[in-house]
């Protein structure tokens, strides 16, 4: 009985780490060009860290991540979709470091689950011309941009709202990924203050435990880069509506 005990108290030490593991390596799969599954790195780092420390150790993954993206998919990167976001996630982000501290995060989380999962089946079982209707509106930009920026702040979950706009914006495979790690590259770089000098959530022990977990972000990206290649061109938006949809379950009950 001792010994299983004994047994027990390590499996559940090592827990953590084990989950650390995965998470990095869902950051560089999902880097690399398998969108929707995003959210689920945040939960597991959130559940191995306190939920406010994560945000602060998974951020120089999520840029290490991005800067692979760009370069592999240099290519391909559309300057038109990032000149539009850009500025709105911008000002998302300034009005989550400005109210972070104040959010209820049930009701946040409820919020951005039911936003993001009516989008998807709107985008999934309306027509194509109501579809254009509404991603050709003054309006779809600004609002999608800046809750993005708003809810990568808050908890680095933004990728689902992202997702949903190069989908609407029937963006091809490859310079959807490479244009939103563009984006998430450049806002990401915006945020690197702010974690630092007024969450203060990046600090030298949270950069060592980053580096720790970059050598399985990058196995994580082999993978992804792998899985893309395999993923035919026109069912690669439907997939990503559908893991973003799943995602946004996920992400209300955890």
């Amino acid at each position: 009985m001792f010994i299983f005990a004994h047994n027990l108290n390590k499996s559940v030490e090592f827990l953590p780490i084990i989950l650390s593991i995965l998470a990095s390596i869902i950051v560089g799969i999902s880097k690399a060009g398998v969108k929707g599954i995003g959210v689920l790195f945040v939960i597991l780092l959130a559940y191995s860290y306190e939920p406010k420390t994560s945000t602060g150790i998974l951020l120089p993954l999520l840029i290490f991540g991005d800067l692979f993206a760009i370069i592999y998919y240099k290519k391909n990167i559309v300057w038109k979709y990032i000149f539009q976001l850009i500025p709105w996630m911008a000002m998302g982000v300034l009005f989550a470091t400005l109210t972070g501290d104040i959010i209820d995060e049930l009701a946040f989380k409820r919020l951005m689950s039911s936003v993001i999962f009516l989008s998807v089946l709107i985008m999934l079982f309306i027509n194509d011309k109501i579809s254009n209707l509404i991603s050709n509106h003054w309006s779809f930009g600004p609002l999608l941009g800046g809750a993005a920026g708003f809810t990568t702040m808050i908890g680095n979950a933004a990728g689902p709202l992202a997702n949903i706009y190069f989908i609407a914006m029937k963006v091809k495979k490859k310079p959807f990924i490479s244009s939103s790690a563009y984006i998430f590259f450049l806002i990401n770089l915006i945020k690197l203050p702010f974690h630092i000098f007024f969450w203060k959530t990046i600090n030298y022990g949270s950069l060592i435990e980053s580096l720790k977990m970059t050598p399985f972000v990058f196995l994580g990206l082999i993978i992804g880069v792998y899985i893309v290649d395999k993923i035919i061109e026109k069912y690669y938006s439907k997939l990503i509506l559908i893991l973003t949809a799943a995602s946004s379950i996920f992400f209300l009950f955890s």
